[in-house]
C-alpha cells in the first residue's frame, strides 16, 4: 500500500510540475503577442473603472439636472456630456462598465460550472454519455438568443434573470468542449494507472483530468464573456434586462436611440464602450488560444 502511495505521489508531483512549465511557457508566447497584451490591458482596465468608480466618477449617475440636457462631448464639467434628464455620461459608462463586469463573469461563470460538471460526467461515465448529450442537443437546436429571451421573459426582466439566461445558454457549449477533452484522455496511461492503483472516480476527474482540459475552456470562457456583454446589453436594449434609470450600456443605448440626430454621443458613447471592451476580449481569447496550443513551439 505505502508502494502505491509513493508512486501515485510521484505521479502527482511530475504532472504539477509538467503543468507548471507549460503555464509559464504559454505566458511568455501571450506576452510576445501585442494583441493580446492589448486585449489583457483592456480587461485590466474595464476592472479597474469598475472597482474604483465610486471615485472616479466625477457625479452621481442618477443625478438630474434638467437645465444641462442634451450636452456635448467637451462640455464643461462633462467630459463626455449629458444626456436627455442631465445626467452626466461618464459617470453612467464608469458605473456601467461594473455592471457589464458583474454580468459577464457571474453567467460565464454560472455555464461553466455547469458545463463543466456535465462535460466531465458525460465524458468519463459512458453511461451518462448519452443522456447529457441528448440534453446538450436539446439546448442547442434553440437560436442562443431566442433561448435567453425566452427564460429571461419567462422569469421576468431584471439583470438576475439575465446572468441566469445567458448561464443556462453557455452550458451546452462547455460541456461539448470537455467531453470531448475527457474522451481524449480518459486511456491515457496516468489514468488507467490511477485506477489501477484505486483512486476514487472524483479524484481522478478532478485532480487528473479537469487540468487537462482547462486550456480549451480558459480559452473560449474569456471569448463568451465578450459574447455574454453583448448579449446583456441586446436584453435590456429590448427591455428585457436592467431598467430605468440603472446605468447599463445597452439601456444607455436604448434610450439615446431618440434622440440620434440632436444628441448622438448618448447612444454612441456606450456603444463605443461594449465594442472596445468586446474587442479586447476577442483579441485575449485568440491569444490565449495561441499560447495554450501544445502544437506550438518556442522560437
Amino acid at each position: 500500500m505505502s508502494i502505491e502511495h509513493s508512486v501515485q505521489q510521484d505521479n502527482i508531483v511530475l504532472q504539477s510540475q509538467s503543468g507548471y512549465s507549460q503555464w509559464r511557457r504559454a505566458w511568455h508566447r501571450l506576452k510576445r503577442d501585442k494583441a493580446a497584451m492589448f486585449g489583457l490591458g483592456v480587461l485590466i482596465l474595464l476592472i479597474l473603472t469598475s472597482i474604483f468608480a465610486d471615485w472616479l466618477a466625477p457625479h452621481d449617475p442618477y443625478e438630474q439636472n434638467l437645465m444641462m440636457r442634451f450636452k456635448p462631448i467637451g462640455t464643461k464639467g462633462y467630459p463626455l456630456g449629458t444626456d436627455s434628464f442631465g445626467r452626466d455620461m461618464l459617470s453612467r459608462l464608469l458605473y456601467g462598465s461594473r455592471i457589464s463586469l458583474t454580468v459577464g463573469l457571474s453567467s460565464v461563470g454560472l455555464g461553466l460550472i455547469l458545463g463543466v460538471t456535465l462535460g466531465l460526467l458525460a465524458g468519463y461515465y459512458q453511461r451518462l454519455d448519452n443522456l447529457i448529450m441528448r440534453l446538450v442537443d436539446i439546448m442547442l437546436a434553440f437560436p442562443g438568443v431566442l433561448l435567453a429571451i425566452a427564460i429571461v421573459a419567462a422569469l421576468g426582466p431584471g439583470m438576475n434573470n439575465v446572468i441566469i439566461a445567458i448561464g443556462i445558454w453557455s452550458i451546452p457549449t462547455f460541456a461539448r468542449i470537455v467531453r470531448g477533452q475527457v474522451l481524449a484522455v480518459r486511456g491515457e496511461e496516468y489514468i488507467v494507472a490511477s485506477q489501477a492503483i484505486g483512486c476514487r472516480d472524483h479524484r481522478i476527474l478532478l485532480k487528473h483530468i479537469l487540468p487537462n482540459c482547462l486550456a480549451p475552456v480558459i480559452v473560449y470562457a474569456t471569448m463568451r464573456i465578450a459574447s455574454s456583454i453583448m448579449s446583456a446589453a441586446a436584453l435590456s436594449f429590448l427591455g428585457l434586462g436592467a431598467q430605468p434609470p440603472i446605468p447599463e450600456w445597452g439601456a444607455m443605448i436604448s434610450e439615446g436611440r431618440s434622440f440620434l440626430y440632436n444628441a448622438p454621443h448618448i447612444a454612441t458613447v456606450p456603444g463605443l464602450a461594449i465594442m472596445l471592451v468586446v474587442f479586447g476580449f476577442n483579441l485575449l481569447g485568440d491569444g490565449l488560444r495561441d499560447a495554450l496550443d501544445p502544437n506550438l513551439k518556442d522560437v
